[in-house]
C-alpha cells in the first residue's frame, strides 16, 4: 500500500513536471508566433490552389477571362466567376528522436531545439486554420498522431516531443518518410527535423519533396564539428552503442575529424540544393528566430 503510493506522487510530480515543461514552451513559441511567425508562415506557405467560390454580375475592369459562359448565356447578360485560395494544408511535423538528438554541449540538447521550433511552426500552422500531425523516427517509426486542429492538439504534439523515448538506437530518415508518403493522400508541408547522422536517403527525399512541400530542419551542436584537445578521451556514439579511446591531443586526428565533418555539411547542402529542397540550418547555440525568418522571407520572394 505504502509503495503504491508511493509510486502514485511520484508518477503526479513527473506530471507536473512535464506540464510545467509543455506550458513553458507554449509561453515561449506562442508569442513569437503571434509577434512574427503568424504571418509569416501564411505568406510562405500557400493554400493548395483556388476553389470556386460564387458567380457575379460583370463590371467594368473585370477580368475577362473569368466569365462564366454557361451563366451568361443563361441570364443573357455577363457574370464572372469568383475564387478564394484553399487555405486548409496540413503540416506534417517529421521530427528524428534517434539518441544522437539528446547531445547538447551548451544551452540545450538537439531535441530540445527540435521540440521548440515544432512548436512554433505548430502554432503558427493553427493560427492559419491548418491541420498538424506528428511523426516521431529513429531508425523506425516510433510514434504517430494523425493531423488535427485546435491548441489541445498542439499541446499534445508538444507532451509527446518532451516525453516519447526512442527504442530504436540509429536513424533511418528514408524509413520515416516512406511512412510519411503512405500516410498523407494529399499534398501536404512535410518539415523533417534531424542532425541527419544517416546514410542512403536521397532517394526518398527527393520523391517527398515531389509528392509534398519538403522543408529540412538541419540541427547542429557546435562542439559536434570540433574535438577539444584534452588528451585520451572515451568517445561514445550514441547510436551505435559503442565506446573507443581517442587519442585527441593528435593534431592529426582533430583536423581530420573537423573536415570530415565539414565535408558532411558540404554534402548534405549540395544535395539540397541539387534535390531543390528548402533547408533551415539550426544550432543549439545560438537563436533559431533568425534562420526561421531568412527562410520564410526566401519563400515569399519566390511565391
Amino acid at each position: 500500500m505504502g509503495e503504491s503510493h508511493e509510486l502514485n506522487q511520484n508518477l503526479s510530480l513527473v506530471s507536473q513536471e512535464i506540464l510545467k515543461n509543455v506550458r513553458k514552451i507554449e509561453i515561449q513559441t506562442k508569442g513569437l508566433v503571434d509577434s512574427t511567425f503568424g504571418g509569416e508562415y501564411q505568406s510562405a506557405f500557400k493554400g493548395r490552389g483556388m476553389e470556386f467560390s460564387e458567380v457575379r454580375a460583370y463590371t467594368y475592369g473585370d477580368d475577362i477571362r473569368k466569365i462564366d459562359w454557361n451563366v451568361t448565356a443563361r441570364n443573357g447578360e455577363p457574370y464572372i466567376k469568383i475564387f478564394e485560395e484553399e487555405r486548409e494544408q496540413i503540416l506534417m511535423l517529421c521530427v528524428d528522436i534517434s539518441p544522437s538528438g539528446f547531445f547538447g554541449t551548451l544551452s540545450q540538447t538537439k531535441m530540445e531545439l527540435a521540440t521548440e521550433i515544432s512548436a512554433v511552426l505548430a502554432f503558427s500552422a493553427i493560427q492559419n486554420n491548418d491541420n498538424v500531425g506528428l511523426v516521431l523516427f529513429s531508425d523506425r517509426v516510433e510514434k504517430v498522431i494523425p493531423p488535427k486542429k485546435g491548441r489541445t492538439h498542439v499541446l499534445r504534439l508538444i507532451k509527446e516531443l518532451l516525453v516519447t523515448q526512442p527504442e530504436g538506437k540509429s536513424t533511418d530518415i528514408a524509413e520515416a518518410l516512406e511512412y510519411v508518403n503512405r500516410l498523407l493522400n494529399h499534398r501536404a508541408i512535410v518539415v523533417l527535423a534531424s542532425d541527419f547522422l544517416d546514410e542512403e536517403f536521397e532517394k526518398q527525399l527527393k520523391i517527398t519533396n515531389k509528392s509534398h512541400d519538403l522543408v529540412n530542419i538541419v540541427i547542429h551542436d557546435e562542439h559536434e564539428e570540433e574535438l577539444p584537445d584534452i588528451g585520451l578521451v572515451p568517445l561514445f556514439d550514441p547510436e551505435s552503442d559503442k565506446e573507443e579511446l581517442i587519442d585527441t591531443s593528435s593534431p592529426t586526428l582533430r583536423e581530420a575529424y573537423k573536415k570530415r565533418r565539414q565535408q558532411r555539411r558540404y554534402q548534405l547542402k549540395d544535395l539540397f540544393r541539387r534535390a531543390k529542397i528548402d533547408s533551415i540550418e539550426v544550432q543549439t547555440n545560438r537563436s533559431y528566430v533568425r534562420p526561421l525568418i531568412n527562410f520564410f522571407h526566401r519563400r515569399m520572394q519566390r511565391n
